[in-house]
């Protein structure tokens, strides 16, 4: 059975760091591309971040760009999201998701406020 468990969500003011962390289990981890997307209640989910399975080419929405930076650590079935320069809008839950299936988990709440 597919499980994705975030963490590391928090409340910080704008301008600090968080780092969010997704174990993965129930799949394949390292043959498969991992994504970072995040959700305003309300919204849809939007994308946030990518990185693939076998080279960690990176892919990143707009808005974070420069700011936030995926990995992966393939021998503990984990993908991080380092978050910097934290900004108000940023306030989401945010969820990882995986290619191998349609699966979301629990996500974790970022909120950046002052």
């Amino acid at each position: 059975q597919v499980q994705l468990v975030e963490s590391g969500g928090g409340l910080v003011q704008p301008g600090g760091s968080l780092r969010l962390a997704c174990a993965a289990s129930g799949f394949t981890f390292s043959s498969y591309a991992m994504s970072w997307y995040r959700q305003v209640s309300g919204k849809v989910r939007e994308f946030v971040a990518r990185i693939t399975a076998s080279r960690g080419s990176t892919n990143y929405a707009d808005s974070v760009k420069g700011r936030f930076t995926i990995s992966r650590d393939n021998a503990k079935n984990t993908v991080y999201l380092q978050m910097n320069s934290l900004k108000p809008e940023d306030t989401a839950v945010y969820y990882c998701k995986t290619t191998a299936v349609d699966y979301w988990g629990q996500g974790t709440q970022v909120t950046v406020s002052s």
